[in-house]
């Protein structure tokens, strides 16, 4: 029996969560099977539970390590009311509603992760007040707080117009309304 270091079995487990995010996000939670979320990784299905207790583990994991991907994101903007125009701008494109896979778990899972069980929603609401405290200090630097409901409801507008624009089939109202979305947000934040 061949033993893998345990920087093997963490790169093995990232790759999961990675390609799981993925396929999460771009078929759903409840339309990902164990053996297709494996076979996106290059492993076999009994590979799984040396990593995961279960999907519901995966799943968690899976929301946590997407939410902060978004956040770390969010280093790489403008400073400032700057960062969250180009937030906003990059959010609301025709690019990121036509790659779910790749974009906003919000948008794409939220409906889902409502029915999860207590360990994804409370992966989940960390994620989220990590967003919403990085909303909140780019809108009021001197005061976040004063900033949350304020970062509550940008955050909650794009992650809506997001999924409206995706659900529609005329892809010019889908773009109409990701553009009133972009006005809408950029008069929010001022």
């Amino acid at each position: 029996m061949v033993r893998y270091a345990k920087e093997h079995k963490q790169v093995t487990r990232q790759r999961i969560i990675d390609k799981a995010g993925q396929r999460f996000k771009q078929d759903g939670i409840d339309g990902s099977g164990i053996s297709t979320l494996m076979s996106d990784a290059g492993l076999t299905n009994g590979a799984f539970y040396a990593h995961f207790a279960s999907k519901d583990d995966l799943v968690a994991h899976v929301v946590a390590d997407q939410l902060r991907t978004q956040v770390a994101v969010y280093d790489t903007l403008r400073p400032g009311r700057q960062g969250l125009e180009d937030l906003i701008r990059q959010y609301l494109s025709p690019e990121h509603r036509d790659h779910p896979g790749t974009g906003c778990p919000s948008a794409a899972l939220l409906d889902e992760i409502g029915r999860c069980g207590d360990e994804t929603k409370q992966a989940y609401m960390e994620g989220a007040q990590d967003i919403l405290e990085e909303l909140a200090a780019r809108l009021t630097p001197e005061d976040p707080q004063s900033a949350r409901g304020k970062a509550v409801g940008l955050y909650t507008m794009m992650v809506g117009t997001l999924q409206l624009s995706r659900a529609l089939s005329d892809r010019k109202c889908a773009d109409q309304i990701l553009e009133q979305g972009i006005e809408n947000g950029l008069a929010y934040i001022r």
